[in-house]
């Protein structure tokens, strides 16, 4: 088959079409045709060697996708840890989920990652209400007046997650301050539904922040930046406030702010979708209700460019370059 190949861990450069055996799927998988690949800036560290436990070179990159299933022919958008970007995958059965019917292929490519992530992260700050996924373990969200809808400060808010984020906080009510490159770019974000658009080149975010909640803060942060911005996060959220760390896109470990800790009793808390999938209890629950918004026609992915497979390098460095609008995805 053909397969997009991390030839070596030395970054995208190494990327290469090439032809790669097919997968064999176990009993827990079943073959998938694969139309398109949603690309992630998890994407960018693997072939970089610095997603955990990436295996050795060379191995089929990728982990999002859209396609038909073989042994069913249903059209299908899926998540695994690595050989999306290829003709075929073996996918888990658990790990998929029926493409709309009214979404292309780079749409239903553009879903299982940013749109769990988002969800999952206003689960773990406790602003998701669903009933099941309290009796998952939902945490309790941070005490807030009965008249003020909950405050999220969203980093890279025109990246895939951040838009897909915006989509979800407009369904939910949340109050959405949003960190960007460019004021173009956080232009065409507020039309998706983000009030509060912060140009970092421009201002310091954490400055902002404090102005326009008078001192307060937000509720949380959808951090996936690390380095200094882990610190900076925390100190933009009130009392009893919560981080949700989710990636480390600088490629510098997450600093902390003990001090900023203890003073509001607030949590920085770990999100990772890989081991999340293994959960039914909360994948489940997540994916009924994100369904249900996707029939009411309230989500819809933003593709802000499909790259043919053959020039893959084109996409991986837009997100390496952080030059890419809502979801990069790749013609299989």
């Amino acid at each position: 088959m053909k397969a997009l190949v991390i030839t070596s861990l030395s970054g995208p450069e190494a990327l290469a079409v090439k032809e790669f055996p097919d997968p064999a799927p176990t009993q827990e998988q079943t073959m998938v045709h694969v139309k398109a690949g949603g690309l992630n800036f998890a994407d960018v560290m693997t072939t970089l060697g610095g997603y955990p436990g990436t295996p050795a070179a060379p191995l089929v990159a990728g982990r999002e996708f859209c396609g038909v299933e073989e042994s069913t022919r249903r059209r299908v958008m899926g998540y695994i840890q690595w050989g999306a970007f290829a003709e075929k995958v073996a996918a888990y059965k658990n790990m998929l989920w029926p493409a709309p019917e009214q979404w292309s292929d780079e749409q239903a490519a553009a879903f299982p990652v940013n749109y769990f992530t988002a969800y999952l992260g206003y689960w773990q700050a406790g602003m998701i209400p669903a009933a099941e996924l309290r009796s998952a373990g939902r945490p309790a969200a941070a005490p807030t007046s009965a008249f003020t809808p909950p405050r999220i400060l969203i980093h890279a808010v025109a990246g895939g997650v951040g838009t897909a984020a915006v989509e979800i906080g407009k369904i939910l009510g949340i109050e959405m301050y949003g960190t960007s490159s460019s004021d173009e770019k956080l232009a065409r974000v507020r039309e998706l539904g983000l009030q509060h658009g912060i140009n970092y080149k421009q201002q310091d975010y954490e400055q902002v922040i404090k102005d326009l909640t008078r001192g307060e803060g937000v509720d949380a942060v959808f951090e996936m930046l690390g380095g200094e911005h882990t610190a900076k996060s925390l100190r933009c959220v009130r009392d009893f406030g919560r981080v949700i760390q989710y990636g480390t896109a600088t490629g510098k470990p997450p600093q902390l702010d003990l001090r900023a800790l203890y003073a509001k009793s607030a949590m920085v808390q770990g999100l990772w979708l890989s081991y999340l999938t293994r959960k039914p209890e909360i994948m489940d629950p997540a994916w009924r209700q994100l369904s249900e918004w996707i029939e009411q026609r309230k989500l819809a992915p933003v593709i802000g460019k499909v790259v043919p497979l053959e020039h893959a390098k084109e996409g991986y460095k837009l997100l390496q370059e952080g030059k890419n609008f809502g979801k990069v995805v790749l013609e299989i």
